[in-house]
């Protein structure tokens, strides 16, 4: 199959301003070509004006776009290799499918049988064969969204650009879709780079995410280095769910640390990352890191208030001694093998998990 070839992406210190406000603040990354890169972040982080610096609708005010080797600031956006996937997919209601997935072959010219082999190579790509005479208003939005795909693959592009390319849809349409994509990408091995707010699209679908906060980029992994071992507080805090107790950490031999966490009790950790300074301290651990205590184990006093059954698992509700709440994610079990709410109990670390550290 031709449809695609991906280009390696590199962005070279790219900032960019609105007025007073930096949207983009220096920003580095290296894409390798056939990567899938998530940027994720909350709303006015600037992942989307960074997508639309490397599809060049807007130019930077500082840095380079480096598109298979070559610099291409000075290029319009149909002349970079960088097809774009809009959230509202930006059909021309007027056309039928067909006129939609051929337009940018012929505003480059194409021959005509080069634009009807075109089209109908797409639509089978996409799996819309037998839609070509359709408008977009007969259309579903996962289909019209194929047809988006379709059309921004017809010319080939070196990098593909998704611009939040789920948030229309429904749930039950957004997996099927975030499934297709992804064997889109895959199969034509294209570079993708995908704007998006929702973290489990990003950890699901993503070779490498990229999170952002005011302009910059906190850390940039894989999803399995940007969940157990976020690189700072945002980080911890807005990938995934993250209980944050502040305490004292004290350093043993090589990186072992004790911590003697505010709320009372105290945890051994094997490693102490990224922070492994002694002193005021916040321990980040996941819920499903957290296990009801043995007698006599280390471990932090709490009170069992709310429980949560979800499917296989059981999110539990806790308050600290401090009056600080505290997620616990546990496995199901039958009723005898659960604290009942209300009752006192103590928390320990399950074997292997490994609490992120950072400086108070």
């Amino acid at each position: 199959m031709n449809a695609a070839t991906g280009a390696r992406l590199n962005l070279e210190r790219i900032s960019h301003r609105y007025g007073n406000t930096l949207a983009v603040d220096d920003v580095s990354m290296e894409i390798a070509s056939g990567e899938l890169v998530a940027l994720l972040g909350p709303s006015g982080c600037g992942k989307t004006t960074l997508l639309r610096v490397i599809a060049g609708l807007m130019r930077a005010q500082e840095g380079h776009v480096v598109i298979g080797g070559d610099t291409v600031d000075a290029l319009p956006p149909n002349q970079r290799g960088a097809g774009i996937v809009f959230q509202n997919y930006a059909l021309f209601p007027h056309m039928n499918v067909a006129a939609n997935v051929a337009y940018g072959l012929k505003a480059r010219g194409a021959d005509r049988a080069t634009v009807d082999e075109t089209v109908q190579r797409m639509l089978a790509l996409v799996r819309l064969e037998g839609f070509a005479a359709r408008t977009p208003r007969e259309l579903s939005g996962g289909q019209q969204q194929r047809v988006a795909l379709a059309r921004t693959l017809a010319v080939s592009p070196r990098v593909l650009l998704l611009d939040e390319p789920f948030g229309a849809l429904d749930k039950n349409l957004r997996l099927d879709m975030q499934i297709e994509v992804k064997r889109l990408q895959r199969e034509l091995g294209i570079t993708t780079v995908m704007v998006t707010h929702d973290q489990e699209e990003a950890l699901s679908m993503a070779d490498r995410i990229a999170v952002m906060s005011n302009g910059r980029v906190e850390q940039f992994g894989t999803p399995d280095e940007i969940y157990d071992r976020p690189a700072t507080r945002f980080v911890a805090g807005f990938v995934g769910t993250s209980n944050l107790l502040p305490g004292r950490m004290a350093m043993g031999e090589g990186s072992v640390a004790t911590v003697d966490l505010d709320a009372g009790g105290r945890w051994t950790l094997p490693v102490a990352a990224p922070c492994s300074r002694a002193g005021a301290v916040a321990v980040s651990v996941r819920p499903e890191h957290l296990r009801f205590a043995d007698a006599g184990e280390d471990g932090i006093s709490a009170r069992l208030v709310m429980t949560l059954p979800l499917g296989p698992t059981v999110v539990n509700e806790l308050v600290l001694a401090d009056g600080s709440a505290i997620k616990m994610q546990s496995e199901r079990a039958g009723a005898a093998g659960r604290p009942e709410v209300g009752a006192e109990v103590r928390l320990a670390l399950k074997a292997g998990a490994l609490p992120a550290v950072f400086a108070a």
